[in-house]
């Protein structure tokens, strides 16, 4: 047994013992894991109108499963639009939005195939904080681009008083302003970077077998990163994300902006409309598209078969969290 003196000397000297240095990053931990059967549970379907005013009809969840523009099969999930009919009221698409809403985490999309790059179609993986009018809550769109375009588009949305600085990681940055009425931009623009890649969206990701996109957001910055199936990092794979190892991101917003009180209480959405405020407003100025109808509409309405390939194959959707 232990002397008196000696338990003494030992309290004393756990009590002086220097506490262990915090790790340098903490680490994520697994909340939501969207995937497969799953994936149901996980969102909501919205069938109200567009609000980008897009050429579309989107559809509830009972109309989608049945015309199979919602599908799941072998752990995967298929999320499509209507190309065999002929639309002329908006062609019948799949948008959702998750039943919870976030502030800050790691949201990390898997998927084999998204929408391609095609006349009329404009696709899009975001988050959305939607109790207050828009944009007052913050818009960040994480996978976005329109018509024939293969580069990634990546923007935030604000109210007054949030502006980037610095590069915007690899990416080119478009707008440093990230309020929607911000002079000098174009109405609505945001702050956005376009990625490095000219091959970071539609069709040549589908054509080497998809990738994982990343969107991380902590108080500090709000960054995306894009990695081509057969690049993705060992720990995506293992389920054990460190962010901190993944090299700079293809966007980095940070600067003038407060995120905790730009953004908050965000959903998920995932969806494809057509033409509306993006795409149809530079189809003129798409020399492929506006070589195939004198508008958007009148494209996406009568060329159904142009739509095969606008679809979502997605392996999972997880969403981690360090607090």
């Amino acid at each position: 047994m232990y002397s008196t003196s000696l338990l003494i000397f030992t309290l004393l000297l756990t009590l002086a013992s220097p506490a262990p240095a915090p790790s340098a990053t903490a680490s994520y931990t697994l909340i939501d894991n969207c995937s497969g059967a799953s994936f149901l549970s996980c969102f909501d379907f919205f069938s109200s109108a567009d609000p980008t005013h897009g050429f579309v009809h989107y559809l509830n969840q009972a109309d989608a499963q049945a015309q199979n523009l919602f599908t799941i099969t072998d752990d995967t999930v298929k999320i499509s639009v209507d190309s065999t009919n002929i639309t002329p009221d908006g062609r019948a698409s799949v948008r959702l939005q998750s039943k919870k809403l976030y502030n800050r985490g790691l949201f990390v999309l898997d998927l084999v195939h998204m929408p391609a790059s095609t006349c009329g179609s404009w696709p899009s993986f975001w988050t959305l904080g939607s109790a207050k009018p828009w944009p007052e809550n913050g818009e960040i769109d994480i996978i976005e681009a329109v018509n024939t375009d293969t580069t990634n588009h990546m923007t935030l949305h604000t109210s007054d008083g949030c502006s980037i600085t610095g590069a915007g990681g690899q990416g080119r940055v478009v707008t440093q302003n990230c309020f929607v009425g911000a002079a000098g931009q174009p109405a609505n623009a945001g702050c956005g970077v376009e990625s490095a890649s000219a091959a970071s969206f539609g069709s040549p990701v589908n054509a080497a077998g998809g990738g994982v996109y990343a969107m991380e957001w902590t108080a500090e910055r709000i960054a995306v990163w894009f990695f081509p199936r057969g690049s993705v990092m060992g720990d995506l794979v293992a389920g054990t994300p460190d962010p901190s190892t993944w090299g700079p991101p293809d966007a980095s917003f940070q600067g003038d902006c407060d995120l905790s009180t730009h953004f908050v209480d965000h959903s998920l959405l995932i969806d494809t409309t057509f033409c509306g405020d993006w795409a149809g407003s530079v189809w003129s100025s798409n020399p492929i598209c506006s070589a195939l109808a004198p508008t958007c509409a009148d494209y996406v309405a009568n060329n159904p078969a142009a739509f095969a390939e606008s679809y979502w194959q997605i392996n999972s959707l997880k969403i981690f969290s360090q607090w």
